[in-house]
């Protein structure tokens, strides 16, 4: 591949281990498309199966799967050491979503690197991922969350019979069982009466060897984009979603017209949609994350909001959040991506230790 060294070279890292590889695809196609080019060299980098780095043309880009994508790989891509990340770009867009991409684990390689990223650092990236420490943690800062308790997979094999009483006489029905580590609601239950939940449990199991179990919360769904500008998170709008489905399932958050999207909201009142963007920010601050995020939650009849889902990073398909707040606020797709370039490295620039 030929560098230049009239323009930032931006590695665009899409692709990855996790459940959500086709979902980070989209999401780095779309930003490899939308960066601007008259002041970046844009680099797709994409992360295979086992986690090797390939320097992708275009005509990889382009492909509709990471199967295909991976299938063409040995005879069109070239195949790179993460050692010489460091010769190839100067900055690295992470388009990847879920583990190993979410969770701190490729922020921490960048930062042995001494390569800036987008995106928080290695321990807010891994709250961002863990729902049970990410709740504990709000809850501790005051910030209103859901009811919730952890069964291990240890636990529910010994003695599900008492998991099962012990959750019908906590929460009662409906509840929600849902992988602790786990992106776009892989293994996302909602249990109506005791016959279900072995099958909820097992079905978050899939995903990980421990399983949060939440009280339902009846009430409107938000998500809001924080952005850091100077040191300061600033929401950018505040999203109302109204799936098809019982839930914000996989197919309502990625598939064309199986979910509604209201920006700014239609049935949240005007005060309760700016306490919205107040509980986001210090969900942002709290877990300490850095450049952007995206924060999801409930709006009750109560009056009251509940965060969620914070999520340190987020989907970047043409249709995603991101940029349906982004243009409430003005900034066409290469101008938010220019932004988190910019952010990013000014944030990297200003740090001392690992982000």
């Amino acid at each position: 591949m030929t560098i230049r060294d009239d323009k930032l070279r931006v590695g665009i890292i899409f692709g990855g281990m996790s459940s959500e590889r086709e979902v980070s695809l989209n999401s780095g196609r779309n930003v490899y498309d939308n960066l601007d080019r008259d002041r970046y060299e844009a680099v797709p980098l994409f992360m295979d199966g086992d986690g090797g780095i390939w320097v992708l043309p275009w005509k990889l880009v382009s492909q509709n799967t990471t199967v295909d994508i991976a299938e063409r790989l040995a005879g069109e891509a070239e195949r790179i050491s993460y050692e010489d990340l460091g010769d190839l770009i100067n900055v690295a867009f992470i388009a990847l979503h879920g583990k190993y991409g979410d969770d701190g684990c490729i922020q921490g390689l960048l930062e042995l690197l001494g390569i800036p990223y987008t995106g928080s650092g290695v321990l807010a990236s891994a709250l961002g991922m863990d729902k049970d420490v990410q709740q504990r943690l709000l809850k501790e800062s005051g910030i209103g969350v859901p009811r919730s308790i952890v069964i291990s997979e240890v636990e529910w094999k010994s003695d599900g019979d008492a998991v099962s009483e012990r959750l019908s006489s906590t929460f009662g029905f409906p509840l929600v069982t849902k992988p602790i580590r786990e992106g776009s609601s892989f293994g996302v239950t909602i249990i109506r009466n005791p016959d279900q939940i072995a099958g909820g449990i097992d079905a978050a199991l899939i995903w990980d060897s421990e399983v949060l179990v939440e009280e339902y919360l009846e009430g409107i769904e938000f998500s809001s984009i924080v952005l850091e500008e100077n040191g300061f998170p600033i929401p950018l709008a505040v999203t109302e979603i109204q799936p098809r489905s019982s839930f914000f399932t996989y197919d309502d958050k990625y598939m064309p017209g199986q979910c509604r999207k209201f920006t700014p909201p239609k049935s949240i009142p005007g005060e309760a949609v700016e306490t919205i963007k107040s509980e986001v920010v210090r969900a942002f601050q709290s877990l300490g994350f850095r450049c952007y995020g995206r924060i999801d939650g409930f709006y009750l009849k109560s009056g009251e909001v509940f965060i969620t889902d914070p999520n340190s990073s987020a989907g970047m398909a043409p249709s995603s959040f991101f940029f349906e707040q982004a243009a409430e606020s003005g900034m066409s797709p290469s101008d938010i991506i220019s932004r988190l370039v910019d952010i990013s490295i000014s944030i990297h620039a200003a740090k001392q230790g690992p982000l």
